[in-house]
């Protein structure tokens, strides 16, 4: 009896220990579904066909001397030994051998040439990158810019897509004292297939809210109805009384021509060149932008425990 008890109590802990991680898991999974947010953003990949410039020229048959040979052909060269003129046939046979070779080898390496131009303007490289804060739940002033620009913003012109990624990256600028984590990455690409990792990087980020209840993206601008929330002296309380553990994140999405190096963010100044540079991006190379933001309402903020579990990735700065 004695034996079966012991063996009961050396259980009891790993069984602790499972109801435990199991309770965080859950506990995380209720953080997720509890994310509301706000996006604003779109896209254009499409480019234009190439100009006349660059397609490849045509090599046509140039008459004049029997063949196709620089400054008259074969014709009157290969006539001239069989006639007795010039010197022996054999060796000028092996001449005009030597330049059909280089020649060819010449106009090979020009066709590569002109085939990585046409290359570089009808697939060229872009630039996938992700910037992302987290700032303390104090910073309401951001959340209503980010409300009122989703409102407002033209997102279905490059001009408007820069327009929403300049005052983004100046919100949070203007707002340094507030920010806690932060992380930037890029992933490169080329144009044929930036369109489909742009929108698995956008997805990944959707996927952690359970609603998008201010959206405005190609200009197709969406907003939920507003759920049950406290009375305004209640919601001026919670307000007041946020706790230095409550979090707002911001993320930029961004898809642009050419090849961007972020910094890695691991303080306050390398995460204002980060956002520095990503807001600088000319409207003509800007392919894609997505700004997400949670909670998007401001009388809710995250929590440690739903950061952490939403978005591991962040450095504390």
């Amino acid at each position: 009896m004695k034996t079966v008890f012991t063996w009961m109590k050396s259980l009891i802990k790993p069984l602790l220990a499972l109801v435990l991680v199991a309770t965080l898991a859950f506990s995380h999974a209720d953080s997720a579904l509890a994310a509301r947010a706000g996006r604003v953003g779109g896209s254009n990949f499409s480019r234009p066909v190439p100009s006349s410039s660059y397609r490849t020229p045509s090599r046509t048959y140039q008459p004049g001397g029997g063949g196709y040979y620089p400054g008259g052909g074969f014709g009157f060269p290969f006539l001239m030994p069989i006639f007795g003129f010039g010197g022996g046939f054999g060796g000028l046979f092996s001449i005009l051998i030597f330049i059909a070779i280089a020649n060819f080898i010449v106009s090979s390496f020009r066709r590569a040439q002109e085939d990585r131009e046409i290359e570089a303007v009808t697939n060229p490289s872009v630039t996938i990158s992700r910037v992302q804060v987290g700032l303390m739940a104090q910073a309401r002033e951001l959340q209503s810019d980010l409300n009122r620009m989703a409102l407002s913003a033209n997102t279905s012109s490059s001009a408007g897509l820069a327009q929403v990624l300049q005052e983004t990256t100046l919100s949070l600028l203007r707002h340094p004292e507030y920010w806690v984590y932060a992380n930037a990455d890029t992933e490169q690409s080329y144009l044929s297939s930036a369109e489909l990792q742009f929108n698995r990087m956008a997805l990944a980020e959707r996927s952690k809210f359970s609603e998008e209840t201010l959206s405005n993206v190609n200009n197709q601008l969406r907003q939920a109805s507003p759920r049950p929330s406290l009375a305004d002296a209640d919601a001026d309380l919670a307000l007041a009384t946020s706790e230095p553990g409550e979090y707002i994140i911001v993320t930029i999405l961004t898809a642009s021509e050419g090849k961007l190096d972020l910094p890695k963010v691991n303080s306050t100044e390398s995460l204002r060149r980060a956002l520095s540079q990503i807001g600088a991006i000319p409207s003509e190379k800007l392919m894609g932008v997505e700004v997400l933001w949670t909670p998007q309402a401001d009388t809710d903020t995250l929590s440690s425990d739903e950061v952490i579990a939403l978005y591991p990735n962040l450095t504390l700065i």
